[in-house]
């Protein structure tokens, strides 16, 4: 099977958990986000803005600095 010897139910299995883990752990987070912009959809639409949206930054500009050989 495989060549993964007499430990292949065991390592097969593990793999199985570790990636139905990792698929649970991804829709968990899919509903989650669709959750919180659903909400946050809602906040909008009753005139609550977020703080950040109040004050407009200008975008920060990138320095060079230069080191000596």
């Amino acid at each position: 099977m495989l060549g993964l010897g007499p430990h292949a139910s065991f390592i097969i299995g593990a793999y199985a958990v570790a990636f139905f883990a990792l698929f649970a752990l991804t829709v968990a987070i899919v509903a989650d986000d669709r959750r919180q912009r659903r909400l946050l959809a809602d906040l909008e639409r009753q005139g609550i803005t977020r703080r950040s949206a109040a004050k407009q930054r200008p975008a920060a500009t990138p320095t060079v600095t230069r080191t000596a050989p």
